[in-house]
């Protein structure tokens, strides 16, 4: 038995998150890779899997009964939420099944996530996370105890979240970044990559360097 999903987006992330289905499929999953779906078919470049496009959000909903779950493959959190705001609109029975690589390591007795939540290969959890609908928690990342992360939040590869850390709603967490203890970094804020936040960062803000200090503009 099956079950199709459909990945929104065609680029190196959706790519990514065919590759996770696929793996969760050869260790005995129901879900079955459809194919593709963009915003925009005009808006395709040489980066994305255009042969797996099956077609925009108008497809997908004429196609609706044939597609009963969906996933994010997009690695922005703002378009990850603006993408399933639109898809809960246009398909609001479709399911959003939490993809977890089964080369993970983390206590999932106390695991708390939300919907369309995908967390990576390699991925190592402590104790009490709490992941809020839509977050991605990209490949080889840490996540320490009582870490919460909000929606749509995007951890890059290697980043390292530690213990008690809150990262609020649409924030991007950068490649190798990270984030020490019992910090909070405000809704909307990036993390550059490499970064080490060793203060609060304040919403909408992004951080840069070690120790992490806000973007200032010229002049």
């Amino acid at each position: 038995m099956s079950t199709p999903i459909v990945v929104l987006g065609a680029g190196g992330q959706a790519r990514d998150t065919a590759w996770l289905i696929q793996e969760l499929r050869a260790a005995g999953s129901e879900l079955e890779f459809a194919g593709f779906v963009v915003s925009d078919l005009a808006k395709l470049t040489d980066r994305d899997s255009r042969s797996q496009v099956l077609g925009d959000f108008d497809w997908l909903q004429a196609h609706a009964s044939e597609i009963p779950a969906l996933a994010l493959g997009v690695g922005s959190p703002r378009i990850r939420l603006l993408l399933a705001e639109e898809a809960q609109r246009r398909l609001p029975q479709a399911v959003w099944p939490a993809l977890i690589h089964p080369r993970l390591e983390i206590d999932h007795a106390s695991l708390q996530m939300g919907r369309g939540v995908m967390l990576g290969a390699g991925v190592v959890g402590s104790v009490n996370i709490r992941l809020g609908d839509f977050c991605l928690v990209n490949l080889g990342c840490t996540l320490g105890h009582e870490a919460q992360l909000g929606r749509g939040v995007v951890v890059n590869h290697g980043a390292s979240i530690s213990g008690g850390v809150v990262v609020e709603e649409g924030v991007l967490i950068g490649t190798g970044a990270k984030v020490l203890q019992y910090l909070t970094v405000g809704q909307g804020a990036s993390v550059g990559a490499g970064a080490v936040v060793t203060k609060d960062v304040a919403r909408g803000q992004t951080v840069v360097g070690v120790p992490a200090k806000p973007v200032t503009g010229k002049g």
